[in-house]
């Protein structure tokens, strides 16, 4: 792996360039460009209130993310996500995961366990009304003071990049077969876990916690929204 820049990474994402690839590749992950379909420098442009340069520099950007396919002569055509992308991403995040839960047990701070804290209760309540963004905004929130609590840049940056990439999925999942008061329950094991300083534990109720997302995906068949090949 190369040096890790990170002044160069905080610099790129102000960018225009940054910008724009931030859009397009929050675009082609919540499904508003489709599997296979042109995306077109003029008019992303023009929707963007860019030149082309930006938009053809964010076209690279996605290519190497495996979002896009760049055909010489052509165009560049969505790629996205597809079913297996989903259950390796998972795989690989409860590994992870894990290794995350046990890093924060070691390096969390008092104010990230009490907002840890006040994220599990504060989800339990919404879970009780059946609010479900809120849920899903709470759960997005626990699982990122875990990154920034494990102390590895590259960690936190890798995990951030796979929670981006499941989004579409994940508020669906948390809706379907109570799984959003379950997903709570175990996240409340984790931190309490992480508070008693029991990082094996953490790693292996993080790891947990994973696995019984996707088999709760593929349980209620939400594979339906991805494309079954690249």
């Amino acid at each position: 792996m190369g040096n890790y820049d990170l002044k160069q990474e905080v610099t790129d994402k102000y960018s225009l360039r940054g910008r724009v690839f931030s859009k397009l590749r929050a675009d082609i992950l919540s499904g508003k460009y489709k599997d296979h379909e042109e995306l077109k420098e003029v008019a992303i442009g023009e929707e963007l209130g860019v030149s082309r340069t930006p938009v053809r520099e964010a076209f690279r950007q996605l290519e190497l993310e495996g979002l896009i396919q760049i055909i010489p002569n052509k165009g560049a055509y969505v790629t996205g996500i597809t079913a297996k992308d989903v259950q390796d991403i998972y795989m690989i995040r409860s590994l992870l995961e894990g290794l995350c839960a046990r890093w924060a047990t070691e390096h969390i701070t008092e104010a990230q366990l009490e907002e840890l804290e006040e994220n599990v209760y504060l989800a339990d309540f919404h879970a009780s009304k059946g609010h479900l963004d809120q849920m899903a905004d709470l759960d997005n929130r626990f699982h990122h003071i875990l990154y920034e609590a494990c102390n590895s840049r590259q960690l936190e940056r890798l995990l951030v990049d796979f929670h981006e990439y499941v989004l579409r999925v994940r508020k669906q999942t948390l809706s379907n077969g109570g799984r959003g008061k379950i997903s709570n329950d175990e996240h409340r094991q984790i931190m309490e876990a992480i508070k008693a300083k029991d990082g094996g534990r953490a790693e292996e109720l993080a790891h947990e916690h994973m696995t019984n997302a996707y088999d709760n995906m593929v349980k209620n068949g939400l594979y339906h929204i991805y494309p079954t090949e690249g």
